[in-house]
């Protein structure tokens, strides 16, 4: 073997097992024409209200070999929310709820990602609302990895379901005649970067 190889093998080696290692988790951003964030709450008993939040960023990083590689994070805009209601997005809006003017983001970013089945997982991470930081874990499931059947580009789709209480994020308001238990939607679709 020539000098200048077994000098120069063992860089190579290392920086194709670095190179392996950084591109196994590719990198998706939210196609937001395909994607929602969805909420749902109790309503008196009567019924269970559904919101939705449509201004935010994000992306997620996936390893469809190892999933403990994978990764989200997402930005909402708070004063995007819609309960399909004029006076109610209002009355969410004000200090009793979202406080918009105060705390005019939300923040979600994972801290791990756990596959438990064939197409199934747990994302644990942490969500920032009205400045207090608290664990939510998301029950995930992969709906789809592949080519986009007419733009023929690499695309991802997952759904996601979460409880919590509004409560420990200081939203005290009229609890318990509205829920203090939040459901959480996410219906996510990106395209690979």
């Amino acid at each position: 073997m020539p000098k200048y190889f077994s000098l120069t093998l063992p860089a190579l080696l290392s920086v194709l097992s670095f190179s392996q290692a950084t591109l196994a988790a590719e990198r998706y951003d939210f196609d937001k024409t395909h994607s929602q964030i969805l909420f749902f709450v109790n309503h008196l008993g009567f019924s269970n209200s559904q919101g939705e939040f449509h201004d935010y960023d994000g992306h997620f990083e996936f390893d469809a070999k190892d999933w403990s590689q994978s990764s989200v994070e997402v930005s909402i805009r708070t004063a995007s929310i819609d309960m399909d209601d004029y006076a109610w997005d209002k009355h969410l809006k004000a200090k009793e709820f979202f406080d918009v003017k105060k705390f005019p983001e939300m923040r979600y970013r994972s801290t791990r990602v756990e596959q438990t089945g064939a197409k199934i997982g747990k994302i644990y991470g942490e969500l920032t609302l009205l400045g207090i930081t608290h664990p939510v874990v998301l029950d995930l499931t992969l709906n789809k990895v592949g080519l986009h059947p007419m733009r023929k580009t690499p695309r991802a789709g997952f759904s996601a379901t979460a409880s919590l209480k509004r409560s420990e994020f200081g939203m005290k308001y009229a609890v318990p005649m509205v829920s203090d238990e939040v459901e959480l939607r996410i219906e996510v679709e990106g395209p690979r970067q």
